[in-house]
């Protein structure tokens, strides 16, 4: 047996619907007495947070918020959020929202007692280790989006504001130790954001699913959360009130995230630095680049794609899936191309450089080369 990996696997969840009232007992388990709640500046005005703000103050916790946070959190975000938490004397933080609020609040737990800058503990060899893990204050997440998973992982993606590129700060203490998952909490998203969300946590099953790297774990976890995705983001987006479908992409988002353990690919490479320079949505930049990457990577995928179609209940062939992948961003309104999102090819040397040096390229099936990196940028402008 020559195989050999390093696998780990998330936290205690409390899923379904109203579960959001037990944000004291969960803030009690995690040892906080005076959490700070960080959302971002979108979601800091609606009722959701004042639920949650509620719920905090009925457990004696008071209602402090930090809500400075951009649609990319940069560490200027990060910068700012330290100084609310400091100022406060917080014991813990309680991330809030979708992915940019979940990922700014983790690196404010993780930062909270640390001395060196951010940009030391980014995701390159055992760099996390330099972290002291007694000064990373406890974390409880509530996702209110259905798609990034950062509720249960371990790094966020913070953007240099700069140098415009996303760097992935990861920590193991940085896995939340409770996460709220209430499905009641997205059903205000706008069919957009569902849409986009969504398939973002199709796309982290997807890529993971046809990531070269040995865990079949994650390999399971990934075909099961496209089939939660393919069946129940339509229904989300044509009725946000669909509760059941929203829970169950809720379980996707998680699962996608949980998953890409195992890898992402070029999906990701591409977006992340497409949605640095430009400020595009993230999951709705991976739906965008998602045809033209399963097309480089069908030489590696096909008969794992075909597998992962007959799963689905689809015939069992790699163009019967490309086809889903196509009705479903038709469906979610997805554009065309990124030029539609308003990429250009004037910077097209910068988007192929950052996307080969970004974490995920390392991951994906087919080998990323400045050529065929090129050349999906130029067929996806």
């Amino acid at each position: 047996m020559t195989l050999s990996a390093n696998w780990s696997y998330p936290t205690a969840i409390r899923f379904g619907a109203g579960r959001i009232q037990e944000l004291g007992a969960a803030c009690a388990q995690a040892g906080m007495k005076k959490p700070l709640l960080v959302t971002d500046r979108g979601l800091a005005a609606l009722p959701v947070v004042q639920v949650a703000l509620d719920a905090m103050e009925a457990a004696g916790l008071g209602r402090a918020m930090f809500s400075e946070v951009d649609s990319n959190p940069t560490e200027k975000n990060l910068d700012a959020g330290l100084a609310v938490y400091r100022a406060g004397g917080h014991d813990g933080v309680i991330a809030f929202g979708g992915g940019s609020g979940l990922d700014l609040a983790k690196m404010v737990a993780f930062m909270s007692g640390q001395t060196r800058p951010v940009w030391d503990f980014e995701d390159v060899g055992d760099w996390w280790t330099r972290a002291d893990p007694a000064g990373i204050a406890p974390i409880i997440a509530v996702p209110t989006t259905a798609g990034t998973g950062s509720e249960v992982g371990r790094a966020s993606v913070i953007t240099n504001s700069q140098t415009h590129v996303k760097k992935i700060i990861f920590h193991p203490k940085v896995l939340p130790s409770v996460v709220i998952s209430d499905p009641e909490l997205t059903v205000g998203m706008p069919p957009f954001f569902t849409a986009g969300t969504g398939l973002d946590a199709l796309s982290h099953c997807l890529e993971a699913y046809s990531s070269p790297f040995y865990h079949p774990m994650s390999q399971g976890i990934a075909l099961e959360g496209m089939r939660l995705v393919f069946e129940n983001l339509p229904r989300a987006y044509a009725d946000g009130s669909d509760i059941e479908a929203r829970g169950h992409m809720m379980v996707a988002a998680a699962m996608g995230a949980v998953a890409f353990q195992k890898g992402l690919g070029a999906m990701h490479a591409m977006a992340h630095p497409v949605g640095a320079l430009y400020n595009t949505h993230h999951g709705m930049t991976n739906a965008v680049v998602m045809p033209e990457v399963l097309k480089l990577n069908r030489p590696m995928i096909e008969a794992r794609i075909a597998d992962a179609a007959a799963y689905l209940g689809w015939d069992r062939s790699f163009d019967a899936f490309f086809e889903r992948v196509m009705a479903l961003r038709a469906e979610m309104n997805v554009p065309a191309n990124l030029g539609a999102m308003g990429v250009g090819t004037d910077r097209i040397n910068t988007l192929v450089a950052m996307a080969l040096e970004d974490p995920s390229a390392g991951g994906n099936p087919v080998k990323l080369t400045e050529a065929n990196t090129r050349a999906l940028f130029d067929a996806c402008i």
